[in-house]
């Protein structure tokens, strides 16, 4: 009998000590997350500036979207979908004229409003590509514009590449053929940053 009690306190005193190296996990965790998102999403901010146009361009963490789309609750599943999607890449592309007027007129693009948010909607992708440092060219696999209706004085895209190791530096390839200004590079050399388990 006391070597079942024995056991029966030895397996209680274990379940409560991996209860708790659990919890202190999560805090820990959910400390990390806080950090990073105190500390801003995005790296660090490549501009170029082309008669009055400035193009501007960061890399988004993909555990951004992941924690915007899954929300913050389990954390473990967070890093298990980002494991899984490590070889994708989200770059935010600004365009901003510097006296704030709407780009997507006609003095601009040459063509009527509606051509131009078409074309920066679906068009625009072919127009991006990145080059990894193992000197991989990968093509822009979508993207996303954000429509502010002519509020807000830029215009946004959300670019979205496939197949770059997370460990990989990137140089991002824009041919301007919207606004016509040519070709621009904006090399990232700073690392995403990932929450670790």
């Amino acid at each position: 009998m006391k070597v079942i009690n024995s056991l029966l306190c030895l397996f209680f005193f274990l379940v409560s000590c991996k209860g708790k190296e659990e919890v202190e996990d999560d805090s820990e965790i959910r400390y990390r997350y806080f950090s990073l998102e105190k500390s801003g999403w995005k790296s660090r901010e490549h501009n170029q500036k082309i008669d009055d146009i400035n193009f501007t361009a960061a890399e988004v963490p993909i555990s951004y979207y992941i924690l915007k789309n899954e929300g913050n609750e389990d954390l473990f599943k967070i890093d298990s979908i980002e494991k899984a999607n490590q070889n994708e890449r989200v770059l935010e592309f600004n365009f901003v004229q510097e006296d704030e007027k709407d780009l997507l007129g006609e003095k601009f693009t040459g063509l009527n409003y509606d051509e131009s948010v078409k074309y920066m909607s679906f068009g625009i992708a072919d127009d991006f590509f990145v080059v990894t440092s193992k000197k991989d060219t990968i093509k822009c696999s979508g993207v996303t514009m954000e429509r502010n209706f002519k509020i807000a004085p830029y215009q946004k895209v959300l670019l979205f590449f496939t197949g770059i190791a997370p460990e990989d530096e990137i140089q991002l390839i824009y041919n301007d053929r919207l606004f016509k200004k040519g070709i621009m590079k904006f090399k990232f050399q700073e690392k995403t940053t990932r929450i670790l388990l």
